[in-house]
């Protein structure tokens, strides 16, 4: 299971690229260099692995030289994050690391910012929006907080709990994405722009060093976007001991809700509260594993199909057109693809 390290949907995609387009750049390209071909933007359901989200994140923050994908009226050039990381990496603690990374996007970004108000329940991050500039659209408060919120995580070493989100605008396209990022209680179209964080990250001492930093630097921000996912949920605990077993030995339903220790129908029930059943839970977990496998271009589709559960080729290029309304081969990288191509070709 090397290759479940989630997928992200093609309507976050979809987003991202808008931001190179307003920026007057040729989004297709873009996409191409990341190993996303044009036939899985124009498929609804299609996903991508978070390598090649990650790919393209960093491949236009290189394009616009802009690490704030022109949401702000000043950019935020490249190098910034690098900067902001070596900044917050000698802080003592958690709460020191949060305001090192908050004040430093304070200096780079002119149209928004946060403050920090601290309680005994929370630690409330209260976006300040320029009076002179555009509403943000989500994916602006997002970049920020994902910038912020996923370098102090990678400082203390834990993921640190989400309580509550709310944005003034609008719900995007990417709703369901985004409440990944954030938490479950999250909501639209409000007052005010704030998410309250667990408060007992503040005491955590910072446990990166110099030697841990450059590998971190490779992979990041993009990564943040599937290492910090909300984890809370019945449904990520469900997905987490799916993921640490053979998928032949993945209990059926009953089974499941007595290792959770709850009643299957309490099982039941919460899942669907959180928008999943069961057996949905499983078809991600092995479409987004297939998805993973498909990358690696020595694997054959009969291979990745046993992989991931399926005795027939044939049933698997059927459940992974119902999963992402796209083939198996769509999902191979461009090189792969035309080999692919000339091969059926020559037959």
């Amino acid at each position: 299971m090397k290759n479940d390290k989630g997928t992200i949907s093609v309507s976050m995609v979809e987003e991202t690229l808008a931001r190179a387009r307003a920026s007057g750049f040729d989004a297709r390209p873009l996409a191409e260099a990341a190993g996303i071909a044009a036939p899985l933007l124009a498929s609804p359901k299609s996903r991508v692995s978070a390598a090649q989200y990650g790919a393209l994140w960093a491949g236009i923050a290189r394009a616009l030289d802009d690490e704030f994908f022109g949401q702000d009226s000043r950019r935020m050039k490249s190098g910034s994050f690098v900067a902001m990381t070596r900044a917050a990496l000698t802080a003592r603690n958690g709460a020191q690391a949060l305001a090192r990374a908050v004040g430093f996007m304070r200096l780079v970004l002119d149209d928004l910012g946060a403050q920090i108000d601290t309680d005994a329940g929370r630690v409330r991050l209260r976006f300040i929006e320029s009076e002179h500039a555009p509403a943000p659209a989500m994916f602006a408060y997002a970049t920020w907080f994902i910038l912020v919120y996923g370098l102090v995580c990678w400082l203390v070493g834990r993921r640190i709990p989400l309580l509550e989100a709310r944005f003034r605008c609008a719900e995007p396209p990417a709703a369901h994405e985004y409440r990944l990022i954030f938490c479950d209680q999250m909501s639209f179209d409000q007052t005010e722009s704030y998410v309250d964080l667990s408060p007992a990250f503040l005491d955590l001492p910072v446990i990166q060093t110099t030697q841990s930093v450059k590998p971190f630097l490779r992979d990041a921000p993009a990564s943040f976007i599937v290492k910090y996912r909300n984890a809370g949920s019945l449904a990520a605990r469900v997905r987490k001991m799916l993921r640490a077993l053979p998928m032949t030995a993945w209990p059926a339903a009953d089974q499941m809700a007595a290792r959770l220790n709850v009643a299957e129908a309490t099982m039941r029930r919460r899942l669907k509260q959180e928008g999943y059943t069961y057996q949905s839970i499983k078809d991600d977990l092995r479409r987004d594993i297939a998805i993973g496998e498909l990358q690696d271009t020595d694997r054959t589709i009969a291979d990745i199909a046993a992989a991931v559960g399926f005795a027939e080729p044939s049933a698997f290029h059927r459940a992974f057109r119902k999963w992402t309304g796209m083939r198996p081969t769509d999902y191979r990288p461009a090189a792969s693809r035309a080999d692919f191509t000339r091969a059926a070709e020559s037959d």
